[in-house]
């Protein structure tokens, strides 16, 4: 027997790590998004005192069926206007879950009419990596904002999680970094970020009339242009990028939104929150290694252990997390959505349109560069279709 190692060891050795690398990527691909997660989730139990098994069971449901539905790890969110107008405003459980079935029943209309499809249509890819490229520097201002008590903490946690992909097991970096913050936050003397010892306990409820009537203006208008773009049509376009294997058919903007809209309609009432995909949600668990269902399926079911089991243990743990840590997983996630290889090789006006969306959206809102960037796309064609006739 010689000294030196045969292929046949050698290459048992790399499937060994290629099978660990996989796992561990699907471990940490399914947490990569706790920054947008977190904060949000966190605040309605800790500030508006909302039930964490509701909110949690939902989360956990609607990722299980979504491991099942699309055999990728799409992402679960909380919606982002929804729930931070809830904490920011002290608003009631029956207003969240009003905005959230009433989200469910026009997700499901424009799907089963085909009018997302429409809509879809009327996307050029500069438009959709317009409105990510906005939607990921938004993200990155709020990481900042949430890194800026601890600047050190947030820094150095950032370079590890952005660094980490020049490293082989670099799948492990994202629960090492959350380790690592929880172990310096035991030792700081600092207050948690977090105080989860006030909530109120589960019970199905019923929004009132006027619930009702709030949410429809207050909640869902300013919800439904980012739910459309981001967390349907962007999230489409994303995930066909990332899975070009998979039928394109798997991944139709109907499909997100009929998911998302029986989601929030059913698990409303039982006390969870306003729910939707997210494509900077899909950019970040892509970037840690998810690639198939296990880590929908590890998300939602380290959900449901915590609505089951939650007591003082659990909330002094997730308590525990420093919010600066938490910011720079929501900044690295607005890094990995708003970059594009089109900045490199695309067009001129490609470039252009995608900037001029972006812009419009960050100063005005998601609504207006939607509307300004079909207007531009719009009129290039029909600068096109005059040159033509021209000629």
């Amino acid at each position: 027997m010689g000294i030196f190692p045969t292929a046949s060891y050698m290459t048992c050795k790399t499937k060994r790590f290629d099978s660990v690398n996989q796992y561990s990527g699907e471990f940490s691909g399914a947490f990569a998004d706790l920054g947008t997660f977190l904060p949000l989730v966190l605040g309605l139990i800790a500030l508006n005192h909302f039930s964490p098994q509701g909110i949690f069971m939902g989360f956990g449901l609607f990722a299980l069926f979504t491991a099942f539905f699309y055999r990728r790890p799409i992402p679960i969110q909380p919606m982002k206007v929804i729930t931070a107008l809830v904490i920011a405003q002290g608003l009631t459980p029956g207003m969240l879950q009003a905005s959230g079935m009433m989200m469910g029943i026009i997700l499901l209309v424009l799907a089963y009419s085909g009018a997302i499809k429409w809509m879809a249509k009327q996307l050029s890819p500069a438009i959709s990596i317009g409105i990510q490229l906005a939607i990921g520097i938004q993200l990155i201002w709020m990481g900042g904002q949430m890194m800026s008590q601890t600047w050190l903490i947030g820094l150095i946690a950032f370079g590890l999680l952005f660094g980490s992909k020049f490293v082989p097991l670099r799948y492990l970096a994202m629960p090492l970094v959350i380790t690592l913050g929880i172990v310096w936050q035991l030792n700081s003397g600092t207050a948690p970020s977090f105080n989860l010892s006030s909530y109120s306990p589960w019970q199905f409820s019923w929004p009132s009339m006027d619930e009702w009537s709030s949410a429809a203006g207050l909640l869902v208008l300013p919800q439904l242009a980012l739910t459309l773009t981001n967390a349907v049509i962007a999230t489409s376009a994303m995930a066909k990028d990332k899975f070009p294997q998979d039928a394109k058919e798997k991944f139709a903007p109907e499909r997100f939104a009929t998911s998302s809209g029986w989601a929030n309609l059913l698990l409303a009432p039982f006390g969870a929150s306003a729910m939707c995909h997210g494509a900077g949600g899909l950019a970040v668990q892509h970037h840690f290694g998810a690639r198939t269902w296990l880590a929908p399926t590890i998300f939602g079911t380290s959900c449901l252990l915590i609505a089951a089991f939650w007591g003082q243990g659990i909330a002094s743990i997730l308590s525990l997390i420093p919010l600066a840590v938490l910011g720079s997983l929501l900044a690295i996630a607005g890094t990995q959505l708003a970059w594009s290889k089109r900045f490199i090789d695309g067009k001129p006006f490609c470039i252009f349109v995608i900037l001029s969306t972006a812009a419009i959206c960050l100063i005005v809102n998601t609504a207006a560069g939607l509307a300004a960037g079909v207007l531009l796309e719009m009129g290039r064609r029909q600068w096109h279709l005059y040159s033509d006739l021209k000629h």
